[in-house]
């Protein structure tokens, strides 16, 4: 795929180049800036294979997703009967990353996906309480298929081999592949330990893949912008 990252890791930028019967997916409000004759049409993103009540799920998650603040499950897609370029940026300072599907899936937090291109199908994972604990929200979105996907973080992105278990704070996930199955458990070996380590909650990951994880932690810098004001 013909596509080029500048300003990483702070202020990534993505431009991708469309050939004809080529479609770009990306989030809905990250483009920066498209060739003229360029189309862009805003759908739904139930899923390639989505039957009508799956539509009817994803547009009740994309209502839920909008009120508790998580981004939206609508998304925009770009096509050009013409080569062209499309440059789409994410919202949050940080790292923009390109990962390579090969027929595997890849689960991405809240608010990770830029956007993918190919034989690509997204859904709606639900994480259930652990996956809320973890301040990672009820859903997060799966990809899976062939072909390619982009996703930021906030702060640079690290990639993780993990072969056995793994252990991650849980503010700093970015996404993991498929295969890998994790757990909350507490930081330190007891109630207070954990709390006054200030580290809280983390997830411990078990099997064979890769994490990415951010190099910053959107909630500490929250609530470090908190104290500073009057």
């Amino acid at each position: 795929m013909d596509h080029q990252i500048t300003h990483n890791p702070s202020f990534a930028l993505l431009e991708v180049n469309i050939q004809p019967g080529e479609l770009l997916v990306a989030e809905a409000g990250s483009m920066v800036a498209k060739d003229s004759h360029v189309g862009m049409e805003v759908k739904m993103n139930a899923g390639a294979k989505a039957g009508f009540f799956d539509k009817v799920k994803a547009f009740f998650i994309a209502f839920v997703r909008k009120i508790i603040g998580g981004e939206s499950f609508f998304v925009n897609h770009f096509s050009a009967a013409q080569p062209g370029r499309v440059w789409v940026a994410p919202t949050l300072i940080g790292q923009v990353a390109h990962k390579k599907l090969g027929g595997g899936s890849f689960v991405m937090s809240s608010g990770a996906f830029v956007a993918s291109m190919g034989d690509v199908d997204m859904k709606m994972k639900f994480g259930g309480l652990k996956s809320l604990f973890s301040k990672e929200g009820l859903f997060m979105l799966e990809v899976s298929g062939t072909g390619d996907v982009w996703f930021n973080s906030y702060g640079g992105i690290e990639e993780i081999e993990v072969n056995g278990t793994y252990i991650l704070d849980n503010g700093h996930l970015v996404g993991y592949e498929g295969q890998l199955e994790y757990s909350l458990k507490k930081a330190g070996g007891g109630f207070i330990s954990s709390m006054t380590s200030g580290e809280g909650i983390v997830l411990e990951f078990s099997g064979q893949g890769k994490i990415y994880m951010q190099s910053r932690n959107i909630p500490s810098f929250v609530g470090w912008v908190a104290n500073m004001l009057p």
